[in-house]
Formats: C-alpha cells, sequence, structure tokens
C-alpha cells in the first residue's frame, strides 16, 4: 500500500474552511493544500503582513485559489469573539475547522490578554473558545469537521495540572508545553463523545506533525531572550537533518484528518517513523492520560468557567 499523499486527497469544491495559525509552518502548508483541492479557506494570524505573504505564495501556487486572510489572535478572547461573529454575520456554513495556531516552550512564564499562562490559554483556551463559538456554524454544514493539532509531547511528562493550571507558582516550559498539547488532544475526543450525545453532527479528531521543520522550534524558546536559544532549541536545530521532515510533510497528517474520508471520528494521526518524528501518516500512538474521560469532562468544566463559552446543552441540540 502507497503511504497517502495530498494526492490521495478528494476534491474539496464547496467547503468552507477555516485554519488558525496559517501564515507559515504546518497551517500554511494545510492551507495551500486544501486551497488548491478547490476549498474556500481563510487563512487566520496575527501579523498582516504574513498573512499578505501568504496569500502571495498560495495564489502563486493555485491561481484560482479562493483563499482570504482574517486577523485572529489566539492569546485574546476578545479577537476570539471578534473573528466568531465576523463569521457569524456571513452566515455561511463552515465545514471544517482546524485548530492548528500555537506557541511552544517560552523561557519564562508569558500571560496571554486574559491572565492565561501562554502555552495553555493560546495553544489550548483559545481554540476551545473558538470552537464554541463556531459551532452553530458548523452544525450548518453537511458533514462538518474539526481538527486539532496535538503533538507527541502529550505522552512525555504530560498531565493537567488542575491546582496550577497557569503555571503561577513554578513555571516549566516543557511540561507547560506538553499540558497545552494534551489538553487539545483531551478536548477532541471529549467533544467527539458530547457531539455524539448532543446530536451536534461534528466529526472531532486530532493529529500531529512529528518532528517538522517549521520555526515553533525557535520562535518560542527565543521569546524574551537575548542571550541566543536555550540549549534544547540549539540540540533540536543540530538533530533536524536525521530526525525530522519538510513542514510539508508535516501537514500531511493534518491533511489526512481534515479530509480523508477514512478518517474516523475521535481518531489520532500523526507519522508512524521511529519515534513517531517522521514517515508516512497513520494510527498515532495515544497517551493514557489523554484517554481519561473522567479529567476530559472535568477540564471541559473548568474551561467554561475560565473562558466563558457557551455550549449548547443536549436538550438545545
Amino acid at each position: 500500500m502507497q503511504p497517502w499523499s495530498v494526492q490521495d486527497m478528494p476534491p474539496q469544491d464547496g467547503r468552507r474552511v477555516v485554519v488558525t495559525g496559517a501564515t507559515g509552518g504546518i497551517g500554511y502548508e494545510a492551507a495551500l493544500a486544501l486551497a488548491g483541492a478547490g476549498a474556500q479557506v481563510m487563512l487566520t494570524g496575527r501579523d498582516a503582513a504574513k498573512g499578505a505573504a501568504a496569500l502571495a505564495g498560495i495564489r502563486a501556487r493555485h491561481p484560482q485559489a479562493r483563499i482570504r486572510y482574517e486577523h485572529l489572535d489566539l492569546a485574546s478572547l476578545a479577537s476570539v469573539a471578534g473573528f466568531a461573529g465576523r463569521l457569524a454575520g456571513e452566515g455561511q456554513p463552515l465545514d471544517l475547522l482546524v485548530n492548528n495556531a500555537g506557541v511552544m516552550m517560552p523561557p519564562t512564564r508569558h500571560a496571554t490578554h486574559d491572565g492565561f499562562e501562554l502555552q495553555f490559554g493560546t495553544n489550548y483556551l483559545g481554540h476551545f473558545a473558538l470552537t464554541a463559538q463556531l459551532l452553530p456554524l458548523l452544525r450548518r454544514a453537511r458533514a462538518p469537521r474539526v481538527v486539532n493539532v496535538s503533538s507527541g509531547a502529550h505522552r512525555l511528562r504530560a498531565a493537567i495540572h488542575f491546582d496550577d493550571l497557569q503555571w503561577e507558582r513554578r513555571y516549566q516550559p516543557w511540561p507547560a508545553y506538553a499540558q497545552s498539547k494534551l489538553a487539545l488532544l483531551m478536548f477532541a475526543f471529549e467533544l467527539q463523545r458530547r457531539s455524539d450525545a448532543a446530536g451536534w453532527g461534528l466529526l472531532s479528531n486530532a493529529c500531529h506533525p512529528g518532528y517538522a521543520r517549521t520555526g515553533l522550534q525557535t520562535s518560542g524558546p527565543g521569546l524574551g531572550r537575548r542571550d541566543g536559544l536555550p540549549w534544547i532549541a540549539r540540540l533540536s536545530q543540530l538533530l533536524a537533518p536525521l530526525l525530522s521532515q519538510s513542514a510539508a510533510e508535516g501537514a500531511l497528517p493534518t491533511l489526512y484528518a481534515a479530509a480523508a474520508p477514512e478518517a474516523r471520528p475521535g481518531g489520532y494521526y500523526g507519522p508512524v517513523g521511529r519515534f513517531e518524528l517522521k514517515g508516512p501518516v497513520g494510527e498515532a500512538v495515544i497517551g493514557a492520560q489523554a484517554r481519561d474521560a473522567g479529567v476530559a469532562a472535568r477540564l471541559w468544566q473548568v474551561s467554561e468557567r475560565l473562558t466563558g463559552v457557551h455550549w449548547p446543552a443536549e436538550a438545545e441540540a
């Protein structure tokens, strides 16, 4: 059997798509492929200049692409609400939401506009709030999907620290990142369970890119530093030629989760090479903690309180 590739993706004509963090890296490559297959794609990001460059890059490859850029800062609940409100005002169904934007391992604790630890707030809570507010548009689509881009880090020193979710007592870059990606994966599974129970009609799944060569490994660790990159980022750069794959290859699990007919509700996909760092797309390993439905339900309740978003009860479905 041949490895799954972009050429195996069915035509995407008629699908309306939002990809967060799509001005570079995995998000850009996913948006490029979806637009090339005919989808109407909205790229989101925090930098208008990068957004314009991303649009130009996609149009250079696919001159007929139906694409646009919208400002969205996942580290601001006001920005999330504003973006969702603009889409709601257009009144069009949303077929696919790819929750991809993220930040990785700032060396010191940073906070979002709402006071959340930056990684937990951006990688997870922002997407939790965004998905909730776009749910009415997703439910209007014929076969809506939500894809959460997690990480293999969810299995490495990862837990949901309910006693200190915002890392206010003792911030540690890697465990904080791992918690945010574990939370995002648990959200994907819990969203599918709640959709099934309430009849929302969603296909919710998740993926991870392995070790893809993007700016994520250096932009986060370098945030706020004047003394160069920390050792883990420098080591990452040295090992990249042996252990990594391109951003386009890293985007394949996202595209599989987003568009492959074989992608399952509650599935989790990634590269199946050694240590899941690179290789063809397949079923990814799910850490035991990510399967804990009790913790996921508690996290959902805490997240509703922190973000102030409203998910419809079963009776409202």
